[in-house]
């Protein structure tokens, strides 16, 4: 009964989750798709100078503490109330230092003080969402993530009307900037008033300390881990120009919209799951393998087949004018495959507590990031993404071994439940290759490019009988699963 109810647990969390996903990537896609129509790349650049700043801002807000709240089986009210205080002290204190430095950031960029303003209210947003940390944290605890997706899907309705309202009234990266102010209160005050928990007058340095370990050592692994997600922006925007930041912006948001939806709900779905097993090794080991499986069977044919669909998806919907930018959607798209990978081996050794591990795993990383740009910096934006996709394969190969020596898990296994997943998707894309060849509008032949892989894909795993396509199809039919 135990092993049923765990099932069921998975299947809501991850339909929630997918959902979540689904509804604020097509929500957030119709509003960047107007306003990737109505502002120029030079906006969009500015707009992602504020983001690399901000990324780090949110993550000392953090501090790592909710996810070791998540990994620790029986956090107390103490323990919330803590860590809620906490991140609002810090998120305080740093939005006073950013505030004071905003000019220095807009004289790092060569924005003539374009940049002050926006960035200073821009930085609000990180202030706002440490509100709601915990509130989200306590519903990823107990696996009941329903009113996560509902206030997701509600902030990114009501700050898509103002981020158009704006760019259609001229306000140009302001409609940016307000958007995220919206999204973000919307979202915590949703979570607010839906939750049922208040926090009550409680800190204790004790708590604090019971989960710094953890906590420590995911903050120091994330910080890591966002100064390389954002260093390509900070050296494009500020050694090329704000356009050429621009169209990067836009591949790797767009590529993100598949990569980070994916990691998010491997992550979000996975880790209280795994964490439940830790005292288990056999049963952890059970529940690797089906999430490894999971994630190779969604993860490579939905990646592989962004990056085929790239030239008629971007003519679609913004015409020729960031053509610039398909190039490196294609790159960013297929490192994803292996940032999602990654992001679920985090989660095998966050939930064995070994978080330690992952400072050092970042390390490899990060030397092999710096290496990948001091080699194609010179060679221009190109060589300098497809630079970060090498390191990014070369860092999965290690991140294979290190996942495999902390959870006594085999590589070789590791390979062999990936390997069917592999060959499916790259055949899946040969007729999607070819039908370019025949059809030349850009609906049509994303249409039927879309089509070809996914009928050759499922048609294929149910020739070969695989076992996680049927307990997918199961669930998405409410069969029981077996």
């Amino acid at each position: 009964m135990e092993e049923e109810s765990l099932k069921f647990k998975t299947a809501q969390t991850l339909k929630w989750n997918t959902i979540d996903r689904l509804s604020s990537q097509v929500l957030y896609a119709v509003t960047g798709i107007v306003l990737a129509n109505l502002l120029a790349p030079e906006e969009f650049g500015l707009v992602g100078a504020v983001l690399v700043f901000q990324a780090f801002a949110a993550l000392f807000i953090d501090s790592g503490f909710s996810n070791a709240l998540v990994q620790k089986k029986s956090p107390t009210e103490t323990d919330y109330c803590t860590v809620l205080y906490f991140n609002l002290c810090m998120s305080v204190a740093i939005y006073a230092v950013l505030w004071f430095c905003a000019p220095l950031i807009d004289d790092l960029f060569g924005a003539a003080g374009r940049l002050v303003a926006p960035a200073r209210v821009m930085f609000l947003s990180f202030v706002i969402n440490a509100t709601a940390i915990v509130q989200t944290n306590r519903l990823t605890k107990r696996m009941d993530v329903k009113m996560i997706a509902v206030s997701n899907t509600v902030g990114l309705v009501a700050s898509g009307a103002v981020g158009i309202w704006l760019a259609l009234a001229g306000m140009g990266a302001w409609a940016i900037v307000w958007q995220t102010i919206v999204l973000a209160a919307v979202k915590s005050l949703l979570l607010w008033c839906t939750s049922h928990w208040w926090p009550r007058e409680r800190f204790s340095l004790a708590s604090l300390r019971s989960i710094f370990k953890v906590g420590a050592g995911i903050m120091a692994s994330s910080f890591l881990n966002i100064l390389f997600q954002n260093i390509y922006s900070f050296i494009i925007g500020a050694y090329y120009n704000l356009s050429k930041l621009g169209y990067y912006t836009q591949a790797d948001k767009w590529s993100k919209m598949g990569v980070s939806s994916l990691s998010q709900v491997v992550t979000a779905s996975f880790l209280p799951i795994l964490s439940g097993c830790q005292d288990n090794l056999e049963r952890f080991h059970r529940m690797m393998s089906k999430t490894h499986k999971f994630t190779a069977y969604i993860v490579f044919p939905s990646m592989l087949l962004l990056a085929a669909i790239a030239t008629p998806l971007f003519h679609l919907l913004f015409g020729e004018k960031w053509d610039e930018a398909i190039p490196l959607f294609q790159m960013l798209v297929v490192r994803g495959i292996f940032v999602v990978l990654t992001s679920l081996y985090n989660n095998h050794i966050i939930a064995l507590g070994a978080a330690r591990r992952m400072v050092y795993s970042e390390a490899v990383k990060d030397t092999l990031a710096i290496v990948a740009i001091i080699a194609t910096l010179p060679f221009g934006i190109g060589w300098l993404v497809g630079g970060q996709v090498i390191a990014t394969v070369v860092y999965f190969v290690y991140a294979v071994w290190l996942v495999s020596s902390t959870t006594q898990y085999s590589s070789w296994t590791m390979a062999k439940e990936l390997l069917p997943y592999v060959a499916l998707s790259l055949l899946s894309l040969v007729p999607v290759t070819l039908l370019p060849l025949l059809l030349h509008h850009p609906l049509p032949l994303l249409a039927a490019q879309v089509v070809a892989f996914t009928a050759v894909y499922l048609a294929a795993n149910s020739l070969l009988h695989s076992r996680i396509q049927q307990e997918v199809l199961a669930y998405l039919l409410h069969r029981k699963i077996q």
